[in-house]
């Protein structure tokens, strides 16, 4: 089984191009800077991160060009694709990507903010909530039109 579940950030806008042919398709290619979890750099101080390719064809490659922007905090899953190629000098290179199944947003909307960090965001109180964080259902209310029993 080949699968992969990736939550990172985006290290750049995805560079998007299309296919030629009778049918053009979406394809994106953007980098997710993924931390390690309990690992730590030389310094002892910051967590170091790994850099992960990743190329979303078609509807999800269209998705990423219209929505996905850096410093945003995304969830990948997909397979992961090895490859090579020769290069101008004649070196063989060798390549990993992801190939995108399914690709969401892991922050809110007004979670992320430019800088990638979270801003949170403060809800009034209502002026019939009781100690206890919930509202007082006013009398008359039949339960039936309650969206929960």
């Amino acid at each position: 089984m080949n699968k992969v579940i990736l939550m990172g950030r985006l290290t750049r806008d995805p560079e998007v191009r299309y296919s030629q042919g009778e049918r053009s398709m979406a394809i994106a290619r953007y980098s997710l800077a993924v931390d390690r979890r309990g690992r730590r750099n030389q310094d002892g101080n910051e967590q170091t991160a790994d850099f992960i390719n990743i190329v979303a064809f078609d509807k999800a490659g269209e998705f990423a060009e219209k929505y996905f922007r850096q410093g945003m905090r995304v969830l990948v899953s997909g397979r992961i694709q090895t490859g090579s190629y020769t290069n101008k000098d004649g070196i063989k290179v060798y390549t990993t990507d992801i190939v995108v199944e399914d690709q969401e947003f892991a922050d809110s909307k007004g979670g992320a903010s430019g800088d990638g960090g979270f801003q949170p965001t403060s809800r009034p109180t209502p002026s019939s909530a009781i100690g206890d964080g919930f509202m007082n259902i006013p009398d008359g209310v039949e339960d039936e039109g309650l969206p929960f029993n």
